[in-house]
């Protein structure tokens, strides 16, 4: 277990996620503590930071002490193309990321990590982010699954989101990308399991049927709240989780109070088999 020193960690639960305190995001962070913020998000697959009043600049700063950002297709902030702005309100008719979900895993190399920074939180309460550790999904699967799954591939399509979250002239252009079912995390090397209920679209090496099937058994074990944690958000506080072993849902209990904020993405590369 990592000693840390700059920065303060309480574990959200045994397996996934943590609360970090003693860090003030406004201010330059020192390379030690920025180190140790990667380690919590390598070691955890969620951090959470309260009090955290950051500009779309500020934001922007942070995250790119993790590397490059990601550009998301779906839209972006006019000034800030790294910036997705999130919001929903009384006239929202869905809202981002209902269901169960990797960030953009139909991209060819999704983003390694997402930062969230709520703003306003609804006035009646609600809006918290349920996370699920795919570690945990990989595990808890028998030896048999584990054994059909070692080798195959799913085709991850992001043309779910044409026209789904803003106007679609029909010039925006959405990734089909095809990875491994079972992946080796890159810093880790554990195994997880990489399939989500939005983006995955068919098992390549199956018939339709048979794909069907199994991803269907797959995107309801990914549920299982063994394998949760939840960020109970307060304004001005943000979640960092590593996209590469964890999936995340947004709870819509709210309507119709608002809720907003902002997130960047950092740069990934492309999953790992764990053949």
């Amino acid at each position: 277990m990592t000693s840390y020193q700059p920065i303060e960690l309480r574990k959200l639960t045994p397996k996934l996620g943590a609360e970090i305190a003693g860090v003030d995001l406004t201010a330059p962070l020192d390379p030690r503590t920025v180190d140790e913020i990667r380690q919590a998000l390598v070691q955890n697959g969620v951090i959470y930071l309260r009090d955290q009043k950051l500009s779309a600049k500020q934001l922007i700063e942070f995250g790119r002490h993790f590397g490059d950002l990601f550009v998301h297709p779906a839209g972006a902030d006019v000034e800030y193309p790294e910036i997705t702005r999130i919001y929903a309100d009384e006239r929202s008719t869905r809202i981002s990321g209902e269901e169960w979900h990797v960030d953009a895993s139909f991209a060819a190399e999704p983003p390694m990590g997402t930062i969230l920074n709520l703003e306003e939180m609804p006035a009646g309460g609600g809006g918290d982010t349920l996370f699920a550790s795919m570690y945990s999904a990989y595990d808890a699967l028998s030896d048999a699954m584990k054994t059909l799954l070692i080798g195959l591939t799913a085709t991850h399509s992001g043309e779910v989101l044409r026209g789904r979250y803003n106007a679609d002239d029909g010039a925006t252009k959405y990734a089909e990308t095809e990875h491994p079912v079972v992946c080796a995390h890159p810093v880790s090397g554990r195994k997880l399991l990489y399939v989500n209920q939005i983006y995955t679209t068919r098992v390549v090496q199956l018939k339709p049927k048979e794909s069907a099937a199994l991803l269907a058994f797959l995107f309801a074990h990914v549920g299982t709240p063994e394998f949760q944690c939840r960020v109970t958000w307060q304004e001005n506080s943000i979640a960092f989780w590593d996209n590469r072993c964890v999936q995340h849902r947004g709870v819509w209990d709210y309507y119709p109070d608002r809720r907003c904020g902002k997130r960047v993405q950092i740069k990934g590369t492309r999953p790992i088999s764990a053949c």
